[in-house]
């Protein structure tokens, strides 16, 4: 699930055939049938975050903000003045991965991806969502029972949620996050990206985005060409 969420990344940013609706096909596919999410949804959010990394009320992967954790510096101070008492944010370091790595996947986007399909009639999407779900289940009840099938898909969600959190946050959140103060967009790119030392792991474990430099500045050049 994991390798293929880094997959569908590479056709949602029409990096991997020259058409774009090759890749827009492509993409409904592996995001819809593989993994059981709506293309129309990634598409949604994730050409936000790219338009406007860690842009705060901008960039909806900074949404946690303040409800959970406290993120960025002048964001934090402003909270401090405020006095708002959400979280013992003096301990975040501690209960982010607790709260965050596990909880985002099962707890949240399992049901959210269904409201955002739902609620935008984006039927098309649905019916691979759907496809997804037919096949797990037809796979896995024969041996599993529905209880045991229901167990294992909440365990892949909640394995795949840690791996996809810890990629997605090492490479943005220790970055400048902050209101939009619209810069040049090139300068706006690289205060919201670092890289992650490259080695053959490192690669296959972040489906490259350790070379989220690169990535957010020529988002639709294929993966493996970003180390050069």
């Amino acid at each position: 699930q994991a390798q293929a969420g880094w997959l569908q990344h590479d056709f949602g940013h029409l990096s991997v055939f020259s058409k774009s609706r090759w890749n827009h096909w492509v993409h409904k596919f592996v995001i819809g049938h593989l993994k059981g999410a709506p293309a129309s949804w990634w598409n949604h959010l994730h050409f936000q975050h790219h338009a406007k990394p860690n842009c705060f009320r901008k960039d909806p992967d900074v949404n946690m903000h303040p409800l959970f954790f406290a993120l960025g510096k002048t964001l934090s101070v402003e909270l401090g003045v405020q006095k708002k008492k959400f979280m013992p944010y003096n301990h975040q370091h501690k209960y982010f991965f607790i709260i965050g790595p596990p909880a985002l996947v099962p707890l949240y986007f399992q049901w959210y991806v269904f409201y955002f399909a739902v609620q935008r009639k984006q039927w098309v999407d649905l019916a691979w969502m759907l496809s997804f779900y037919i096949r797990f289940f037809l796979t896995y009840m024969p041996f599993l029972g529905v209880k045991g099938t229901l167990g294992l898909h909440l365990l892949v969600r909640f394995i795949e949620s840690n791996w996809f959190v810890w990629v997605t946050q090492m490479n943005h959140i220790p970055m400048h996050i902050d209101y939009d103060k619209n810069v040049d967009w090139f300068s706006t790119q690289l205060q919201a990206t670092c890289n992650v030392h490259q080695s053959l792991f490192n690669d296959w474990f972040s489906g490259h985005l350790n070379f989220q430099i690169e990535h957010h500045l020529f988002p639709t050049m294929p993966r493996h060409n970003y180390w050069k």
